[in-house]
């Protein structure tokens, strides 16, 4: 099945080390660009793969979060990956290919949400109208019209261009499922925390200093109290802090590639 997904991989083939890539919702391997291309991460192997069913891939009958992290968790597997990196969306796929012990490895996580309540209105605003008949699917196909033009005052000016239009590729309806089975996902974990701490595999939790998606008090205490867990705040970035501040991810990524050896 994966020989039909967006897959982006860059280094050599023999690397003693495999880095896992998973951009967050919207996205597409894109998003990964600039991380894979800078110097310190030079020598491994890094694939990235989009989420299918984002950027317009093809998505699979189930859209569920536990399904794509089953099949994120069998590509890591086959590809011999030892550290995942995601993003967003793609960090909780990270976060519960731990949690259901299909994954050992080193974790990056850019960004995830932790709750429900951590998660940008907006996206709360959308799940709730994708479910009114005959009104979700316009306000699916107007969202994606109007989100990239706005996203591209957010974004680097040298690569605004090419991730707003990366992320106008996308599927009203596909996005419309995806993101209620997301919801869904939040909704039977009232808190994601304990399942990262639970996992106990070595995690980095990286946040720009004014990230739009939240963090509870409560939670931020319940991280900082993990052991296998470190905080990292990015300066002069938001919620797309893999593009904005690329150095800096990258670091992370050799600390966590060092962890797994």
């Amino acid at each position: 099945m994966s020989e039909r997904w967006d897959i982006r991989r860059t280094g050599p083939e023999q690397a003693p080390h495999r880095v896992l890539m998973i951009p967050g919702g919207l996205c597409s391997t894109e998003f990964y660009a600039d991380v894979m291309s800078e110097p310190a991460l030079a020598g491994l192997r890094l694939v990235a793969v989009t989420l299918p069913g984002f950027g317009g891939t093809t998505a699979p009958a189930d859209v569920s979060v536990d399904s794509y992290t089953r099949l994120l968790a069998r590509f890591a597997a086959e590809s011999g990956c030892d550290v995942v990196v995601g993003h967003s969306l793609g960090a909780n796929v990270a976060v519960e290919m731990a949690a259901a012990g299909l994954f050992r490895g080193p974790l990056v996580l850019l960004s995830p949400a932790f709750s429900r309540r951590d998660e940008v209105t907006f996206l709360a605003v959308m799940n709730a109208l994708g479910r009114v008949p005959g009104l979700g699917g316009a306000s699916w196909a107007a969202m994606l019209t109007l989100l990239p033009k706005a996203m591209k005052r957010e974004l680097p000016a040298h690569r605004a261009e090419a991730l707003a239009a990366d992320m106008a590729a996308n599927d009203p309806a596909t996005c419309r499922r995806i993101v209620r089975g997301y919801y869904a996902y939040l909704d039977r974990h009232p808190s994601l925390v304990p399942r990262l701490c639970e996992a106990a595999v070595p995690a980095w939790v990286v946040r720009g200093d004014h990230d739009e998606v939240g963090l509870t008090d409560g939670e931020r205490r319940g991280l900082e109290a993990c052991p296998h867990v470190r905080m990292v705040t990015v300066p002069e970035a938001g919620h797309a802090v893999l593009v904005e501040q690329p150095a800096r991810v990258a670091g992370v990524v050799a600390d966590a590639v060092a962890a797994a050896g």
